[in-house]
């Protein structure tokens, strides 16, 4: 049975999964809609992961992400229509326009980036949790990246470097079995591609269930904990699933037959509302929750579509430090 507080935070953590939903459905109309130019990587059956670790950081914490990374913009606080903004190539949008689906960051909520580069963003992880130790601000560094990544030279090097100046940084690898169109299984050594290489670096071995969300909460608490009383980093391995494909042309074919169904039935919405039911919530409340989940994120899409798009002679702004883009020796 679950205390006050523990009904609360699950059911806060329920809304926010709604909104992450909701979010990329909306995203996937406004593509097919040709409103969204470009790719763009959708992330809908992999919420828990997203709203689970990002429940348990501090405000001034700092997050880097992948190019499947709305839900962890999403997650920090940031304005629902200043992403949509963004993918649309709005002046209203988070990076002015100019960044769009793969390239969502807000320094202002710790956001400091998603990454297209597989890989790219671990070392620039190390550097947040360097600066971080070096003015011994007690901030933590969650760093998310996908099964493939571990593939990357990066993602060793980070791990290394990160245990041998044992840096506030906790590294999520969300893995849903598929390295863009390849098993993750074809192509790596072992059979847990983030976690079975963590005693190489001196961490404990971290495998979890990433469609729980309450798992996922209660490991992200204990490894952000870890990290910001000076024990260092931790790896963190949470086997979920994308229910889509790759990205907007994938149909997922690839897929085994069944696949896709076995792992519906584990949604982490669904797994939520089922804990929350046990509690005495009721369909009618969580219907509720959806219906206002929807029509705020239907409201912010509408706004972002209305507003004037971006300037195309800001395009070379912002390049360098001090706002402009000629080469500096």
């Amino acid at each position: 049975m679950l205390c006050p507080q523990e009904q609360s935070l699950l059911r806060a953590q329920l809304e926010l999964m709604y909104r992450c939903r909701i979010f990329e459905d909306l995203t996937r109309d406004l593509m097919l809609r040709g409103l969204i130019k470009g790719t763009s990587h959708l992330a809908q059956g992999q919420e828990a992961v997203a709203v689970g670790v990002a429940s348990a950081m501090r405000g001034d914490d700092y997050t880097l992400c992948t190019y499947r990374g709305h839900q962890h913009v999403l997650c920090r606080g940031v304005r629902a229509e200043w992403m949509f903004a963004e993918m649309m190539g709005k002046k209203t949008g988070l990076m002015g326009g100019k960044g769009g689906s793969m390239h969502l960051g807000s320094a202002a909520h710790g956001v400091l980036g998603s990454f297209a580069i597989v890989g790219a963003h671990l070392p620039i992880a190390l550097g947040a949790a360097w600066s971080a130790q070096s003015r011994a601000s007690g901030q933590v560094t969650v760093c998310f990246f996908g099964d493939g990544a571990t593939n990357i030279g990066a993602f060793h090097e980070a791990l290394n470097l990160a245990v041998v100046w044992k840096l506030p940084v906790v590294f999520v690898c969300e893995n849903n079995l598929y390295m863009e169109y390849s098993p993750i299984a074809a192509h790596t050594a072992v059979p847990r591609p983030a976690a079975d290489r963590a005693a190489a670096y001196g961490l404990e071995a971290i495998e979890i269930d990433g469609n729980d969300v309450s798992v996922v909460h209660e490991t992200a608490l204990r490894a952000i904990g870890r990290a910001r009383d000076g024990e260092g980093p931790s790896l963190i391995e949470a086997l979920t699933y994308r229910h889509g494909g790759h990205s907007r042309t994938d149909p997922a074919k690839y897929r085994p037959a069944g696949e896709l169904e076995r792992w519906l039935e584990r949604d982490p919405i669904k797994l939520c509302e089922a804990r929350l039911g046990e509690t005495g919530i009721g369909e009618q409340t969580l219907s509720q929750l959806r219906d206002d989940a929807l029509a705020e994120l239907r409201e912010a899409a509408l706004a972002a579509e209305q507003a004037a798009p971006a300037d195309i002679g800001a395009a070379l702004a912002g390049v360098w430090h001090g706002n402009g883009s000629a080469w500096r020796n």
